[in-house]
């Protein structure tokens, strides 16, 4: 398994694919798949039967995982996309924006 870049709670943006330039926020991360969940990004149609939680049924908009290679992290200062760094500040590791410089 290899060493992700991208965590939940993080804002990206789509580099590739059909939503290419879309910005959003990670919601989850799965790291055996290589797959990250974007709010708003590739979102699918889902059919649902109707159960006890959901007694209407119908058809439900949810996101779908997108490939993390598809994803590059935004810079917070010039909002642009950017590589990170991992450093030690203290006793601890940080990751930083290698553009601004800035921790993330």
């Amino acid at each position: 398994m290899i060493k992700l870049k991208i965590k939940s709670g993080d804002i990206v943006k789509v580099i590739a694919g059909d939503h290419k330039g879309t910005e959003g926020k990670v919601l989850r991360v799965d790291r055996e798949k290589n797959k990250a969940i974007v709010e708003g990004v590739n979102m699918v149609s889902k059919h649902t039967k109707p159960s006890a939680k959901n007694p209407q049924g119908g058809i439900v908009k949810k996101e779908a995982p997108i490939h993390i290679s598809n994803l590059s992290l935004l810079d917070p200062k010039s909002k642009e996309a950017t590589k990170t760094g991992v450093r030690k500040e203290g006793d601890k590791n940080v990751r930083f924006s290698k553009k601004s410089n800035q921790v993330l």
